[in-house]
């Protein structure tokens, strides 16, 4: 018999908010920054690179996506550290290769960056969604 009370939910419905904006920031960073690891030199002898601004703006484009689904189903946290994961890790793992050691420093600057942008894209997506559906804020 149910009483209106739902059962514990299984490991996969629990971290299904984290593990979808993760794998598809894995795969974003893939896809749009990933295949570009060449630094341009310009007449001058100055460098650029090796992301153009193109690159980054449609990864962050695509991110919105799995930002605003989890957020709209009232898994803002799992929005931020999904994501937050998501991209550090691929950063890490695309920059480790860095003699300097330097690489530490971009990740960590992107993990608190990425952080702070999905967590308040996670807060205005949860304050806009709530009282559409008759919720509290």
């Amino acid at each position: 018999m149910r009483q209106g009370h739902q059962g514990p939910q299984r490991p996969v419905q629990l971290l299904l908010p984290i593990l979808v904006p993760a794998g598809l920031a894995l795969a974003g960073w893939a896809a749009w920054l990933g295949w570009d690891q060449h630094r341009d030199v310009h007449p001058d002898g100055s460098t650029t690179g090796p992301y153009e601004a193109w690159q980054v703006i449609g990864l962050v484009l695509t991110l919105l996506v799995p930002v605003y689904w989890a957020a709209s189903r009232r898994h803002a946290n799992g929005a931020v550290l999904g994501t937050t994961a998501g991209l550090t890790v691929a950063a890490f793992y695309d920059w480790s290769d860095d003699a300097s050691g330097l690489f530490v420093i971009g990740v960590g600057m992107v993990m608190v960056g990425t952080l702070a942008v999905t967590a308040a894209l996670a807060a205005v997506i949860g304050a806009v969604i709530a009282p559409r559906r008759g919720q509290p804020g």
